[in-house]
């Protein structure tokens, strides 16, 4: 897949490299990468790869890691490392990647609305900057809105509260995407966000048929060209049958 670096710059490398040293491993391991998320989709792709490679490094090559010490690497590799290590529904805290779980109920059915081309992260964050020049910005924090929506397992609710304080800068850099959310909501989304630093856009739906009955209008509109349908909460990375080298 074009823009996944095939060198130690790729995270879940620079996962098994970080486990290695830190344990005296000396053992190769050959890696393949099935990328079902887009390179630069702001979904934390490249992290739920390096979460990956920790459980699977850890177990084929027997170092027998505490789960605290998985997530004090994945803290050192990103801020969203820990949390596909963790998964479920939680919060972070510092960079993000200090996770508590959150008390929550039900299952959350999304449409994710996909760009052909990425975005830098950098560049949202310095936009984020710019348009936030002179004005003292509250700490952030998870709204009561949120944390209640969670708590009865309310779609209809939750849908309404989703936010991201990067999502002006992202729509700032491609106003495209302020379209794409008028369209998602026009269409019946009961929320929509830009996803981390973007470009994707979520949409949370009601049910596994109004997925269907999102992406079929996203894509007949032309709104968008890709769209995924996906679900939660889920769990984090794990084993299944992982072989183990020695």
């Amino acid at each position: 897949m074009n823009g996944v670096p095939l060198d130690g710059t790729n995270l879940a490398v620079r996962a098994a490299n970080l486990l290695a040293e830190r344990t005296g491993v000396r053992l190769d391991a050959t890696m393949t990468l099935h990328k079902g998320i887009p390179v630069a989709g702001g979904m934390a792709g490249g992290s739920a790869d390096a979460a990956a490679a920790l459980v699977a490094c850890d177990l084929a090559w027997r170092t027998g890691l505490a789960k605290a010490d998985l997530l004090d690497m994945a803290g050192d590799l990103g801020s969203d490392v820990a949390f596909a290590l963790v998964g479920g529904t939680a919060m972070g805290a510092g960079r993000g990647e200090q996770i508590s779980p959150a008390l929550a109920r039900g299952r959350y059915h999304w449409v994710l609305a996909l760009s052909d081309e990425g975005m830098s992260t950098a560049e949202v964050y310095a936009e984020h900057d710019r348009l936030a020049a002179g004005r003292l910005l509250p700490q952030p924090r998870v709204t009561d809105a949120v944390m209640q929506a969670l708590r009865r397992g309310d779609s209809e609710a939750l849908g309404p509260a989703l936010r991201n304080d990067l999502q002006a800068a992202a729509c700032s850099l491609r106003p495209e995407l302020g379209d794409l959310l008028d369209v998602g909501q026009e269409y019946g989304a009961l929320g929509g966000v830009v996803s981390g630093s973007g470009p994707t856009v979520a949409f949370l739906v009601r049910d596994h048929e109004h997925a269907l009955d999102l992406s079929v209008a996203l894509t007949a509109s032309g709104a968008c060209q890709q769209v995924r349908r996906a679900h939660g909460p889920v769990h984090g990375a794990r084993s299944t049958d992982v072989p183990r080298l020695g």
